[in-house]
């Protein structure tokens, strides 16, 4: 009797244990950023390549890890070709040529690294400098908001086949492969005619696709684009980009979970990128008014500004808002935490702000920490309101000024730090809830 009292004390105090944990931002209950993340990537070493991708891969090839691979300006996977790499694997992008790696529509890519032997996508150079190389390009069939549903990535890359770089159809669960414990380091150069490009861009993308634990550090523009198609994205990383750590656009239809984004004030741009930027189009009158917007459902996120001295960084105008949200797309935050942004939110400047609208902008049980002001209005002197709206108790939201050090695990572990959030000695371990409860409608 003593036994079975003692077994069933043990279990009501592993459920109290289990309900005290914190689930806010990223969880696991083990630190998911070790082994396979590279928070030093300069210090990185690679042999030298032995050998050269190019031009059109046309037939099923299979990157094996013996072998270190240089890509040579654009190479285009076209004609339903499986481009399979190894664990392992290293692929160096040419600073020379611009190099950059595009998976066409219909065809796939096969990357499945391992936590202990993850895939890398790096520069040549010695010396690697953000913008080094192009990026990786995922073209599907998945619907987009345009009339006609198709797009072309205007990027200025040069097909043989206008084919080759048209995204968007009508396959919500297309599937163009796997990319999974994948590092892409130094890519996003900037182009005088199209701007930056990616560390890995997704358009029109389906929902058979995986894609999880990537990381992407040091790009010069974009650390992940998402335009149009539909998507899950999980356990993905934006360490120390220029420009936006996660990009929507074109009606992406979005979930995505337990992921991270680290800015840093004194590396990224300062002229007003942010974790995350949603919108449902450039040019309005590309879109169709019957499909849907931009639609994003995210849970236990991290988005912090990574630095010493937050306050200098904001005196100097160097921290922007962690999520700018235009006024045609639909979002909906839980779980996350928010830390060191001026503010944590900007709606866009041209936002009705009522009822209707704020049905589509959701933030719920959010840890806002150390920033200056919260969700705010773009150009609004008056932000009273929306701020009440948000901190009420329907919401949880909660709201806080604590030193990094105290917030999260331990931020300056050289090799792999923790993001997960500490709050009274307690870590952000349970599962978060399901995705079933949100209204996409």
């Amino acid at each position: 009797m003593k036994k079975i009292t003692l077994l069933a004390l043990l279990c009501v105090f592993s459920i109290t244990i289990t309900v005290a944990q914190q689930e806010k931002g990223i969880i696991g209950f083990d630190n998911w950023l070790n082994t396979w993340t590279d928070f030093k990537p300069n210090t990185s070493t690679y042999g030298e390549p032995t050998q050269i991708l190019t031009g059109n891969i046309t037939s099923d090839i299979t990157l094996k890890k013996q072998d270190t691979y240089l890509l040579v300006g654009n190479v285009f996977v076209t004609d339903s070709t499986t481009l399979t790499i190894e664990p392992g694997t290293v692929i160096l992008g040419d600073y020379q040529t611009k190099a950059s790696l595009i998976i066409s529509n219909g065809s796939r890519i096969i990357a499945e690294g391992e936590q202990t032997d993850p895939i890398v996508f790096t520069s040549n150079r010695p010396m690697k400098k953000p913008g080094d190389w192009g990026g990786i390009f995922i073209l599907g069939n998945a619907p987009t908001n345009k009339f006609g549903n198709e797009g072309l990535l205007n990027y200025g890359l040069k097909p043989d086949n206008l084919n080759d770089i048209s995204y968007g159809g009508e396959n919500t669960m297309s599937n163009s492969g796997v990319l999974s414990y994948i590092r892409i380091e130094y890519a996003g150069l900037q182009t005088k005619s199209y701007g930056y490009l990616n560390g890995l861009t997704l358009a029109g993308v389906g929902n058979e696709t995986l894609i999880d634990n990537v990381m992407v550090s040091y790009a010069l523009g974009n650390a992940f684009k998402v335009e149009g198609g539909n998507v899950t994205l999980n356990k993905l990383v934006s360490y120390r980009c220029n420009q936006n750590d996660y990009m929507f656009n074109d009606g992406a239809q979005v979930l995505i979970d337990n992921s991270l984004a680290i800015r840093s004030p004194f590396v990224s741009s300062p002229e007003g990128y942010r974790c995350m930027y949603l919108s449902s189009y450039d040019n309005k009158d590309d879109v169709d008014p019957n499909k849907p917007s931009t639609l994003v459902l995210a849970s236990n996120l991290t988005l912090i500004n990574a630095t010493d001295d937050l306050n200098k960084a904001i005196n100097i105008g160097l921290v922007k808002e962690a999520i700018y949200i235009k006024n045609d797309a639909k979002f909906s935050l839980k779980q996350s935490v928010i830390s060191g942004f001026k503010p944590a939110v900007y709606l866009d400047e041209d936002m009705v702000i009522n009822n209707d609208n704020l049905q589509n902008i959701s933030f719920e049980r959010t840890y806002f920490n150390n920033c200056t002001g919260n969700i705010f209005k773009k150009y609004n002197s008056n932000n009273e309101d929306l701020e009440s709206w948000y901190g009420s108790r329907a919401f949880d939201n909660v709201y806080s000024k604590g030193p990094d050090s105290e917030t999260f695990i331990d931020l300056k572990h050289p090799k792999t730090p923790d993001f997960r959030l500490r709050i009274n000695k307690i870590v952000a371990t349970t599962d978060k809830d399901d995705f079933e409860d949100y209204d996409d409608n």
